[in-house]
């Protein structure tokens, strides 16, 4: 009996029989062999820096000042609900640069003291962010 060390062990069944059963031999062995990511985030990475983004667009003083007369009239018509549209760049959290981003709403006020534009669903644009602003207010004063 000591040749036969194991034989309480040799015939016991498998206990996950009922896997092999539903999948194929070749399926379970398969498994083992699961791709291998020896650099992982390197994909990433690299999709990260080939991504573009846009350089901040830097007004000059006439710009600045018509969308300061722009604002001036927005605030003086808040009571009655102005719709606008404000371009206005959005500085990348990852890398320099970033996107010009466009947000069409009513705004609910302009805050001098914190230089910035709040609309009603409370999207904040700053001042110095703001390349361009539209609204069907504009069409009866001169640009």
């Amino acid at each position: 009996m000591e040749n036969f060390k194991f034989y309480d062990i040799l015939n016991v069944e498998y206990p996950n029989m009922e896997i092999e059963k539903d999948f194929p031999e070749r399926v379970l062995r398969e498994a083992q062999f699961a791709p291998f990511a020896a650099l992982t985030g390197y994909d990433e990475a690299v999709m990260e820096t080939a991504r573009i983004t846009d350089r901040k667009r830097e007004l000059d003083e006439y710009e600045k000042e018509k969308i300061n007369r722009k604002l001036n009239y927005i605030r003086e018509k808040l009571k009655y609900f102005p719709e606008v549209s404000i371009t206005y760049f959005v500085a990348d959290k990852r890398k320099d640069g970033g996107k010009n981003v466009t947000k069409t709403g009513i705004v609910k006020k302009i805050r001098d003291y914190e230089k910035d534009v709040v609309f009603q669903d409370n999207t904040i644009i700053p001042f110095e962010d703001i390349l361009y602003i539209d609204s069907e207010l504009f069409l009866n004063i001169e640009n």
